[in-house]
């Protein structure tokens, strides 16, 4: 969990020892932090799946807007543990981002008293 935020860190363990409590089974984190390079890495091999870069945003951000670059992100796996995290996002405080990617979390804002409703997809 090098390079998130300390405040996401803190919520994402919290999170995954209370699946652990609950019996959730696995729970891990696919992604956390990217350097700014992986990112692009990232959109590039993106933009050769989907064939343009508008379609490509829709699944993978710039290195410039990306939360995983600034360790304000995380993607958590398998789609079971993402799953359990979205129906009790309220008490982890753990946020779905994005409508299409149900892995993708980031802190529910502060202030808030529940998770602004997902995006579309990353492209906005």
């Amino acid at each position: 969990m090098r390079g998130l935020k300390p405040e996401l860190r803190a919520a994402v363990q919290r999170a995954a020892v209370s699946a652990k409590n609950a019996g959730q089974g696995e729970f891990w984190l696919t992604s956390g932090w990217r350097s700014p390079s992986y990112q692009q890495e990232l959109l590039d091999a993106g933009i050769a799946r989907y064939g343009s870069r508008e379609e490509a945003a829709k699944w993978v951000s710039t290195p410039e807007k990306s939360k995983h670059v600034t360790g304000q992100a995380v993607d958590i796996g398998p789609t079971d543990a993402a799953d359990w995290v979205n129906r009790h996002s309220g008490e982890l405080g753990l946020c779905q981002t994005y409508a299409n990617e149900i892995w993708h979390f980031e802190l529910r804002p502060e202030g808030a008293s529940a998770c602004p409703a997902p995006l579309t997809n990353a492209a906005g």
